[in-house]
Parts: structure tokens; sequence; C-alpha cells
């Protein structure tokens, strides 16, 4: 009878045990998924995007100075470079230093600027993303861009060290892709591209 008794005792406890931890797994499990998506962001993040702290006003209005932005160090290995993208790249003078313009040029075009308006294959660039207040009246010769190299510029035309000056930009220095800004607060969000079949007719 006694052992009969501990037998049923030593059942329940076990049946008890077995809730307890059924109820902690339940507990721990979301815990843990929590984490490991985290992680997983995280992992996203540091692979994927780069934070930058824009220096200078070249890329005014869209970009000003002191602002913090994500750079998206892997989207050119799934999708081409385009007009109008506003990339991240090694400065061409002085590789330690990273420079943020917009693409206006690409592989195997003629390029040139007209009173400091772009002309690509001696058709005028349409960048309505330039307020006449930061245009300029410039010129530039009109040049082939060789293959794999792009040329670039400020949106802020007549504050820009741009391909005007050094030149275009090879591919293999180009770092990444100006994607979102996150502060200031009031500029948060998706940074704007002009469509590359409005920005200008090959």
């Amino acid at each position: 009878m006694v052992q009969e008794a501990f037998q049923s005792d030593s059942t329940v406890w076990s049946w008890m045990r077995l809730v307890h931890s059924f109820r902690l797994e339940l507990r721990s499990r979301p815990t843990r998924n929590i984490a490991l998506a985290l992680c997983v962001c995280l992992a996203i993040m540091i692979c994927v995007y780069q934070p930058v702290e824009i220096e200078g006003t070249s890329m005014n209005p869209v970009l000003w100075d002191q602002e913090r932005i994500f750079v998206n160090k892997l989207v050119y290995r799934f999708e081409p470079i385009e007009r109008g993208d506003i990339i991240v790249f090694s400065y061409p003078l002085d590789p330690s230093k990273s420079f943020i313009k917009r693409v206006v040029g690409l592989p195997g075009e003629t390029i040139e600027m007209r009173t400091g308006r772009v002309y690509v294959n001696g058709r005028q660039l349409s960048d309505q993303y330039v307020p006449s207040a930061y245009l300029d009246v410039s010129n530039y010769p009109e040049r082939a861009i060789p293959e794999e190299t792009y040329f670039v510029v400020g949106d802020h035309r007549d504050g820009s060290n741009d391909s005007r000056v050094f030149g275009p930009v090879a591919d293999t220095d180009i770092r990444g892709k100006a994607v979102f800004a996150y502060w200031p607060f009031g500029h948060f969000g998706w940074l704007p591209s002009p469509s590359p079949v409005s920005a200008a007719s090959k």
C-alpha cells in the first residue's frame, strides 16, 4: 500500500515536472525566437548596410551636412548602377576618403556640360532634382566615359568637387548606394531617386 502510494506520488510529480517543463519551454521559445530574429537582423544590417555621416553640402538639398544615412553595400552585386543613383565611393585622388555624389553618366556614353546643364549623348539631362539656385554656369567639354566607369556630380553644382575635377569613378571604387536617411528625424525615410528613363535619353 505504501509502495503503491509512493508510485502514485512519483507519477504525479513526474507529470507536474513535465507540465512545468513544457510551460517553461513555451515561455522560452518566443524569447529565443525573438533573440534569434534580432541577431539575424543585426547580421543583415552589419553585412548589408553601413551607417554614414554626410560631411559638406555638395549633395544639398537632398542630403545635408551632418546628416546620417545608410548605404547598401551589396545592392550592386544584384543590380546595375543606374543614372540618378546616389553612390558612396573612394575619392580617386585619396582612396582613404569617401565621397558621395549622384551618377549622371554611364559607361560608353558621352558627357558634356553647357552653362551648368548636363548633356548625355548630345541630349540634355532632365535633372529636376537640382533647384535653379544650386546650378552653376560652368562648361565641361564633351568626353566619352570609359567602360566600367561612371560620371558623378553633386546636386549642389556650384559647390561640388566631382567628376568634372577628378574624372569618372571606376566601378571597383564604388562602395555602395545611399538608400535611407535616419537622422535627423525630419529627414527620416528612403532617399528619392529619379527614374533612369526620365533622367535622360540615351
